[in-house]
């Protein structure tokens, strides 16, 4: 299918346009259905099922803080994952955890 796109109307053009995106988006359909499929599959393999691995999509409770910068309250560290700077350069000058804990 061949259009010679100099020779058409601008309505023409818009329409084709249309007709266009239409087709893409029903090809990345297609193709978002087929990969979810072959996760699926693949999950069910492994003896497991999506929801199981991705953790059903459910939003992630936030931890609450634990420690707060006294130089900053705003800047806060729940105790999980990478100490902050401000965490790690207080306790080495000389402050405890208790001293930073909410």
């Amino acid at each position: 299918m061949s259009h010679d796109l100099n020779s058409m109307s601008k309505d023409e053009l818009v329409a084709l346009r249309a007709e266009v995106d239409k087709a893409i988006k029903s090809v990345e359909g297609r193709r978002k259905a087929e990969a979810l499929k072959a996760v699926q599959d693949a999950a069910k393999e492994y003896g497991f099922t999506l929801s199981e691995l991705t953790d059903g999509g459910k939003p992630t409770k936030k931890v609450a803080p634990k420690y707060a910068n006294p130089a900053d309250l705003d800047q806060t560290w729940s105790g999980r994952g990478r100490q902050p700077i401000w965490y790690r350069e207080a306790l080495e000058n000389g402050a405890s955890e208790d001293d930073l804990a909410l």
